[in-house]
């Protein structure tokens, strides 16, 4: 079993991978900016694990680094001052792991570090890993994110970047600022809903990560997301059906650009995003049809 550090352990993902990694046996360090409250919300098992707020208290290299730090990228308006939180709980932290790491002797055998399939800008077509980035701040805030890894690939390390979709799971997340307007009647398509929505459900996000922890895919980027993206009116239809709700209402767009600016785009706008690297590698989605993934989380 291997010593991992962990960033990002009390996000949505976080909540359901720490469990995961415990569960296979391995010891964790983590990396938080309040060990003492991180360390109370997973009071059952926070006696396995080291909490630590600076990653200059590491002090021998981890055999895998798994980097989730961020800012939630939909929690706030886009002013200036929340750009610069977001590329700095990305990209500064990011840095700060390599330059640390750098300073240790050895080399970690794994790193996986988040990205997020905003990557590639908004897209009409399907895109795989293959595509460049797009130009859009989504676009460039998750290219510079990745190119903040970078440096901690070698020989002896594969570094794996994480492009994750829209993440399904209970309790939280997406779905659960969508549940209550949804069970009162009041879901609805965004726009004309022909906007591309990729998503992944979380158990699959988390086995995908456990599955790259082995070292055993070729290093590179890879798209966490189901093999078959929907669009924004597909996915009101299914989660209309599985929640038993009419979703006959339609959310303007004007309306919500002036309230959200920028940030909009990630509503009105979105990606296609096909997994072929995971899938040419063998990986295997237990969850990568929408409406049985929404059941699964549902029943």
């Amino acid at each position: 079993m291997a010593q991992i550090l962990l960033t990002g352990a009390t996000g949505f993902v976080g909540d359901a991978l720490l469990p995961a990694l415990l569960n296979d046996g391995h010891s964790l360090i983590c990396l938080t900016r309040d060990p003492n409250k991180a360390a109370k919300r997973f009071s059952t098992i926070a006696a396995s694990i080291q909490w630590i707020s600076d990653v200059e208290q590491v002090t021998v290299m981890p055999e895998c680094v798994i980097n989730l730090s961020g800012e939630g990228i939909a929690d706030s308006r886009w002013t200036d001052r929340r750009k610069r939180v977001l590329r700095a709980s990305r990209i500064a932290v990011t840095e700060a792991l390599v330059k640390h790491f750098n300073s240790l002797p050895g080399e970690p055998a794994v790193v996986i570090s988040g990205s997020a399939v905003g990557y590639y800008g908004p897209q009409t077509q399907e895109v795989t890993e293959d595509q460049a980035p797009g130009w859009d701040f989504a676009a460039r805030l998750c290219a510079d994110w990745e190119a903040s890894i970078d440096r901690l690939e070698t020989d002896q390390t594969k570094v794996y970047k994480l492009r994750i979709g829209v993440v399904l799971g209970r309790p939280g997340g997406f779905l659960g600022r969508l549940e209550l307007p949804f069970k009162l009647g009041l879901g609805g398509a965004l726009g004309k809903g022909r906007q591309q929505f990729s998503w992944i459900h979380r158990d699959d996000l988390v086995a995908m990560i456990r599955w790259l922890m082995s070292g055993t895919p070729d290093a590179g980027p890879y798209n966490a997301t189901s093999p078959h993206p929907v669009s924004n009116e597909e996915f009101t239809q299914a989660f209309g059906r599985v929640l038993k709700r009419p979703t006959i209402l339609r959310v303007p767009e004007f309306p919500m650009r002036i309230v959200l600016g920028e940030l909009a785009d990630l509503l009105f706008k979105g990606q296609a995003v096909i997994p072929k690297h995971a899938l040419d590698q063998g990986f295997q989605f237990d969850h990568p049809d929408l409406e049985e993934a929404l059941t699964h989380l549902f029943r």
